[in-house]
């Protein structure tokens, strides 16, 4: 069986990391095609993947006109230009691999659902965290019947000081009105992984949160607009100049520095600091996510669920705690502890360890774990393989949506019904 030939359109962090996948698997996969606005970033993908140059374009839409070129396509692009994509690559019967979320309201994820299922075609939507040894060894406890019937759990995502900074203050993901909200953005994987362990979605939710200390009222007084100029960066813990300037030290050329320079020197990374917008005080950016926020959800079968993200912590893996009617589990990322009511015993499992639950280094597993299902599920047909398929990916995001309307208006929401 020849390799399962990928289109990649949007070779930023997420387009060139599932990319890289097929690297290391010659005989399964292989990178065709790629659609990426930025010079620098479109010919490291022709090099690395050995792309022919006419197979590298700005605009996705050139690749789609050339009709079905390549078996499946991994749309990476930023949220808001996820749908277009999908349904054109969908009507051309293209298997699509679809970057997490897979839209950012209703109408929308209804739009890339109708899209693939009209065309016939297979959809994994990124949510990796469904993927990873960790998941499938928590889950398969869970489905044991060992704690019995879940009751409550409690679920944290640590976001992490330094990430927040990055990413939704500083970063693509900021601003609402230019993406999306903070929920859908970074905690739609969480939401996700609640329905997959809990094995129902969340009928009601509410939900409380807000932006409180990016902002500002708490800007410190005699800080500058920018790091590099500021007279008291030397003692806050958001200095964009130490946090990159560290990494470029430390020879990680790798993910948040790479989002913000294409050249790793301290010359590039000074022009980026001066003139781009991972070089500002994040006490004076446009930014309006919320920094915390809390869900509350009631799942059909009655069993209830509380999730916290915050920024304010050290980075780190997500931390869970599920109560059963026969025990209770305890899972930090790296071991799951079960405590058994009936022997009153403890065990502790530890699954393979396959990187850092960050996406440098592919989220424990769960990039690759995607790929493999995604790729393994194209080259035989066997649907089932993939984890995250449009309606369940469906039922989730619509959980996410009614959760921030309930923060948003005060209120308990109920999630619609998805037919």
């Amino acid at each position: 069986m020849p390799p399962v030939s990928l289109l990649v359109i949007g070779a930023g962090d997420r387009g060139t990391g599932y990319a890289k996948w097929a690297l290391g698997h010659p005989d399964r996969a292989a990178v065709v095609g790629v659609a990426e606005p930025r010079t620098v970033r479109r010919a490291r993908l022709v090099e690395e993947h050995g792309i022919v140059p006419g197979n590298a374009v700005s605009d996705w839409k050139e690749l789609a006109a050339r009709g079905r070129i390549a078996d499946a396509v991994l749309i990476c692009t930023l949220d808001r230009a996820h749908v277009e994509p999908t349904e054109a690559f969908a009507a051309l019967g293209y298997h699509i691999l679809l970057e997490k979320p897979m839209a950012l309201d209703e109408d929308s994820c209804r739009r890339v659902v109708t899209a693939v299922e009209k065309a016939g075609v297979m959809l994994a939507v990124g949510h990796v965290l469904r993927y990873t040894p960790y998941t499938q060894a928590l889950k398969a406890v869970v489905d044991s019947g060992r704690i019995g019937d879940i009751v409550s759990v409690q679920h944290l995502e640590p976001v992490g000081f330094w990430h927040q900074a990055h990413s939704f203050v500083r970063g693509n993901w900021r601003n609402t009105d230019g993406a999306t909200s903070m929920l859908m953005a970074k905690s739609c994987h969480d939401l996700d992984w609640l329905q997959y362990i809990v094995g129902q979605s969340p009928k009601r939710l509410s939900s409380f949160g807000r932006l409180s200390h990016f902002t500002p009222a708490n800007r410190p007084a005699g800080a500058a607009d920018r790091c590099v100029e500021c007279l008291v960066e030397a003692d806050c813990p958001y200095s964009a100049a130490r946090f990159y300037g560290g990494m470029l030290e430390r020879g990680e050329h790798r993910w948040p520095l790479g989002v913000i320079v294409d050249d790793f020197t301290p010359q590039a990374l000074e022009r980026a600091l001066r003139t781009g917008p991972y070089g500002r005080c994040v006490y004076a950016c446009d930014n309006d996510v919320v920094d915390h926020q809390v869900v509350a959800m009631e799942f059909p079968g009655g069993a209830t669920a509380t999730f916290t993200m915050t920024a304010f912590n050290e980075a780190a893996d997500r931390k869970t705690r599920i109560f059963g009617t026969r025990g209770e589990l305890y899972g930090d990322g790296k071991t799951i502890r079960i405590y058994d009511f009936l022997t009153r015993g403890e065990e502790d499992v530890t699954p393979l360890r396959l990187g850092e639950m960050t996406a440098a280094g592919g989220h424990g597993g769960g990039d690759a774990g995607l790929m493999d299902a995604f790729v393994e599920a194209v080259a035989t047909g066997d649907a089932t393989r993939i984890k995250s398929g449009p309606r369940d990916s469906l039922a989730s995001h619509m959980a996410v949506l009614a959760a921030e309307r309930a923060r948003l208006n005060g209120t308990v929401e109920t999630v619609p019904d998805l037919r």
